[in-house]
C-alpha cells in the first residue's frame, strides 16, 4: 500500500526527494502519514480536494479487508509542539 501511495505522490509532486511517507500499523488499519515540500501541498490536494480523494480511493481499494487512512500533514501546521 506505502508503494501505491508513494508512486502516486511521486508523479505528482514537483520534489519527488521531499516526499515522506510514514506508516503506523494497527491490527485492522494502515494509517499512511504524507509530508511533502510546501511548495507541492496545494498539487496533492488538488482543486477542493478532488486529487488527495482520488489517491485516497486508489489506497482503500489496494488495501483489501483492512482499513487505509491517508493523512497529508501540511509543514508549517502546529502538531502540539512548542
Amino acid at each position: 500500500m506505502k508503494a501505491v501511495v508513494d508512486h502516486l505522490v511521486r508523479g505528482l509532486v514537483r520534489n519527488p526527494d521531499a516526499v515522506r511517507l510514514n506508516t503506523v500499523e494497527g491490527e485492522a488499519s494502515v494509517l499512511i502519514e504524507l509530508t511533502v515540500a510546501p511548495e507541492d501541498v496545494a498539487r496533492i490536494k488538488g482543486p477542493e480536494g478532488d486529487t488527495l480523494r482520488a489517491i485516497r480511493t486508489v489506497l482503500s481499494a489496494s488495501a483489501g479487508r483492512r482499513k487505509a487512512v491517508l493523512e497529508l500533514l501540511e509543514p508549517g501546521a502546529s502538531s502540539g509542539e512548542e
